[in-house]
C-alpha cells in the first residue's frame, strides 16, 4: 500500500535534531489515552527506564486523568507533560498549518479515519475528536525534534500516532495490550501497515493481530512483554496462620472479583481461615461491597481503595497468594497480562489466575502458579484451598514465579529491546 506522507513542517528544531541524531540524545514522544493513570504503572516504568538510559521522553496524553492519587515518581512527568484541550485556538492554528503544508495529506488522512472507522460509532467519534489534537501534536513534536513516536494502546493513542506519522513523517509504533486490541479492531489493518513496528505484550496478542491483518506483517509485529524491576520488591514474609489473598486491580467486571468472593465464601465452608484484600477502586466497588455482605463475608474482605505503588509493594510482601480471576466481558473487554502478577512474582508469591489471553505465558499451571477457567468458582476454590493447605507448594510456585519473571518479564532488558527497535528506525 502506497501512502503519501507530508513533508516535515519547516522548523529549525526538527532539522537540527535529525542532522545530529547519533550525537544527541534520542528523543521519543509517548502517546497514551490518559495520564497520570494509577493503574498504568507499566507505561510509567517504561518511560522512567528509558530516561535512566539517557532517552529524552516527551509525554503527550490524549486526555488528562483527574487523579486523586498519583504515584510519587509520576509527579515530575506530570509537571512537564504536554496536556492539551480537545480544541483551542492554538490547535486550530496548527491544523491550518498542517493543511497549508500538505492539503492532500491532511484531507486524505481525515478520509482514512472516516472510512476505516465507519462500522464503529465509538471509534469513529473518538477518531474525529482526536484528529485536530493529533495534528497539533505533529507540529509540536517536530518543533521539539522528536525522532520517534510510541503509542501505548492499539485504539485511540495508535490513531493519534498514525495521524502524526502521516503529517510529519516521524516514524511511529504502538503497543497492543488487552481490551484496546480485543474489544474492537477498527483501523487495525491501517495502523499495522503504516507503523514502523508493532509491539504485542504477549504471543497471544501477536497471533491475534496477525490473524486479523495477515502473515505478511509477521516480521513487523514483535513480542515484548511488559516488565518490572524485581529489585524494587521485598521478598514475601507472610505467616501460615491465615491465608492472606491479594487481588489488585480496578474494581470492574473484567477483573472477576465477584467470582473470587464466591470462592472465598466456599473456603469458609471448608473450615479454612482466610482474608481477602481487594486493592484498587472502580465502578463496581459498591456492588462488590454489597455482594460481600450478602455472602456473609464482609468482615473478611478488606477494600483498600486506590493505593500508591509503594503501599501495594508493601502489602504484597505480607500476602500468601496473589489472584487475578480475570474474565472476558460481554462487550469484548479482555485482560492482557495483569502487571500485578509480575509484581507478586517479584515478591516470590504463588499466582492463581485465569487461563485467558497471554496470562499462561507468565502463569504456567503447576509450575509458576495455578490456572483456573474464567468465571469458574469451583476452580478458584480448589486452587485457593491448595494454597491454604500446602505451604510447600506455595513456596515452590513462588520461587519458580520469580525465576520466570527474571527470564522474560525483566523491565531493564525488555525496555532495552524496545529502545533498540526504535533506534533501528531513526535516521542517522
Amino acid at each position: 500500500m502506497s501512502v503519501e506522507i507530508a513533508h516535515p513542517l519547516p522548523t529549525q528544531a526538527h532539522q537540527a535534531v535529525t542532522a545530529e541524531t547519533r550525537s544527541t540524545p534520542l528523543r521519543v514522544a509517548y502517546v497514551m489515552s490518559r495520564f497520570p493513570k494509577l493503574t498504568e504503572t507499566f507505561i510509567l516504568d517504561e518511560i522512567l527506564e528509558h530516561e535512566r538510559n539517557g532517552v529524552c521522553i516527551d509525554v503527550f496524553p490524549l486526555w488528562r486523568e483527574k487523579a486523586t492519587v498519583i504515584h510519587a515518581d509520576a509527579r515530575p512527568i506530570v509537571e512537564r507533560a504536554h496536556f492539551t484541550p480537545t480544541l483551542d485556538l492554538e490547535i486550530l492554528r496548527d491544523n491550518l498549518r498542517c493543511f497549508a503544508n500538505a492539503p492532500l495529506v491532511y484531507l486524505g488522512t481525515l478520509a482514512t479515519l472516516l472510512r476505516a472507522n465507519l462500522r464503529s460509532a465509538r471509534f469513529l467519534i473518538a477518531a474525529l475528536a482526536v484528529f485536530p489534537k493529533a495534528c497539533s501534536f505533529a507540529v509540536r513534536m517536530q518543533a521539539l525534534g522528536v525522532q520517534h513516536v510510541h503509542a501505548h494502546f492499539a485504539s485511540h493513542p495508535a490513531v493519534a500516532a498514525f495521524i502524526v506519522g502521516r503529517l510529519s513523517g516521524i516514524p511511529w509504533s504502538f503497543t497492543a495490550h488487552g481490551s484496546d486490541l480485543h474489544r474492537e479492531q477498527s483501523m487495525l489493518q491501517e495502523k499495522v501497515e503504516e507503523a514502523s513496528f508493532v509491539i504485542a505484550i504477549s504471543e497471544y496478542n501477536r497471533r491475534f493481530i496477525l490473524d486479523h491483518v495477515g502473515e505478511r506483517f509477521a516480521d513487523k509485529v514483535k513480542v515484548i512483554h511488559c516488565g518490572i524491576d524485581s529489585r524494587c520488591y521485598a521478598q514475601n514474609h507472610s505467616t501460615d496462620e491465615i491465608l492472606e489473598i491479594a487481588c489488585v486491580g480496578t474494581l470492574h467486571e473484567v477483573k472477576g472479583q465477584r467470582f473470587l468472593l464466591e470462592a472465598c465464601k466456599r473456603l469458609s465452608a471448608r473450615g479454612l481461615e482466610w482474608r481477602c484484600h481487594l486493592v484498587g477502586d472502580g465502578p463496581d466497588r459498591g456492588a462488590l461491597e454489597a455482594y460481600a455482605k450478602k455472602l456473609g463475608i464482609f468482615d473478611r474482605v478488606v477494600f483498600h481503595g486506590s493505593c500508591e505503588r509503594e503501599r501495594v509493594r508493601a502489602l504484597l510482601a505480607t500476602m500468601n497468594v496473589c489472584v487475578a480471576p480475570s474474565v472476558p466481558t460481554s462487550d469484548g473487554r479482555r485482560e492482557g497480562i495483569p502487571v500485578v502478577l509480575m509484581e507478586a512474582a517479584a515478591c516470590s508469591l504463588p499466582l492463581v489466575a485465569s487461563r485467558l489471553s497471554g496470562i499462561p505465558e507468565l502463569v504456567r499451571d503447576g509450575e509458576t502458579g495455578l490456572l483456573v477457567e474464567p468465571a469458574n468458582v469451583a476452580d478458584l476454590e480448589s486452587a485457593l484451598a491448595r494454597m491454604a493447605t500446602e505451604p510447600e507448594t506455595r513456596a515452590h510456585l513462588g520461587s519458580a514465579a520469580l525465576e520466570r519473571l527474571e527470564l522474560d518479564f525483566n523491565l531493564v532488558r525488555n525496555v532495552g529491546t524496545l529502545r533498540q527497535q526504535i533506534l533501528a528506525g531513526v535516521s542517522p
